[in-house]
This record gives structure tokens, sequence and C-alpha cells, in this order.
């Protein structure tokens, strides 16, 4: 979002359109960061959850792309400040210097961040959509909200099973 911004809301299209945009401009932005987080990450674990996510990651970036054709327009980006935000505390994270373990856990707190501000913002846009009448559009919303839901729960699952049992005994 831009210190002086030029947005206008004139309807729930406009506004959906904007969220898409913001969307996929978080998507992109997360495409670049999940590698620099799988190769921070010491748990082989968390390294190929990193990397699992970054795959559907791109794929999320493909089915964006197949919502704005079906909005008839071209992919643009709306910059998206809060995923801007969460990739740089993501950052300080890959940065940190201090145990390993201890480290893998701080990279998952970052992770789970990004996974929760995706998901709220996924399920607001197939809300709108529902709203619109556009169900086909809906349901792609949906399934990026059903994967990104299950991104956390497979970070909850390896940060309770190994991460922050070896965290807690550093």
């Amino acid at each position: 979002m831009k210190l002086f911004t030029s947005l206008e809301f004139n309807s729930l299209e406009d506004l959906f359109i904007e969220q898409i945009e913001d969307l996929y401009d978080a998507e992109k932005r997360l495409t670049q960061a999940l590698p620099k987080m799988a190769e921070a990450a010491t748990s082989p674990d968390l390294k190929s959850a990193f990397q699992t996510h970054l795959r559907e990651t791109e794929g999320h970036v493909v089915r964006l792309e197949r919502v704005f054709q079906k909005l008839g327009r071209s992919p643009e980006r709306e910059t998206c400040a809060a995923m801007k935000g969460l990739i740089a505390e993501g950052e300080e994270m890959i940065g940190a210097k201090g145990d390993p373990s201890v480290k893998d856990a701080a990279l998952i707190a970052a992770a789970q961040r990004v996974e929760h501000y995706e998901m709220a913002a996924y399920g607001t846009a197939r809300t709108f959509a529902r709203q619109l009448g556009r169900e086909a559009i809906a349901n792609e919303l949906q399934e990026t909200l059903d994967e990104e839901g299950n991104a956390d729960k497979i970070l909850t699952e390896i940060a309770e099973g190994v991460v922050n049992v070896k965290a807690n005994r550093a």
C-alpha cells in the first residue's frame, strides 16, 4: 500500500480486485522468501516443509493468474505492505545468531505469521467472490485457503513434535 494512495473503491468489485492484486504481490514476494527460509532451517523436516510450501506458493501464483484471467484482467500487483513486513521479520530470524534449534523455532514462528495473514486474506477474498456471484473464483481461492491451512498445520506439527522440544533444551 502506498503512502499517498490513489485507491478508490466504488463497488465491492473494486475492493475485490484490489484484494486479488494484493494477494498476487504477497505470493510473488513469498516465492522469493521461502528459499531463504529453507536454507536457514537446520531441521530436515522444517527445510522440507519450506521447500514443499515454495512449490505450493508457485502454484498459488498460477492460480491467481487464472483468477485474473476469469476476471478478464491482466495480472497486476498492488504492493502488499503486510507481506513486506512479515518477510522483513522472517529475514531477521534468518540472520539471527544463537542455537540452531531455537532459530528453527523462530523461523516457524515467522512462517506461521505469514500463513495466518494469508488465511485471513484468502478467506476475505473468497467471501467477496461469493458475494459477487463468482463461485468458480471462490472455489479457486478456497483451494489456496485450504493449502495455507494445511501448511500452518504442518508447521505446528514440526514445532510441537521436534523443534520446540529441542529449543527448550538449548
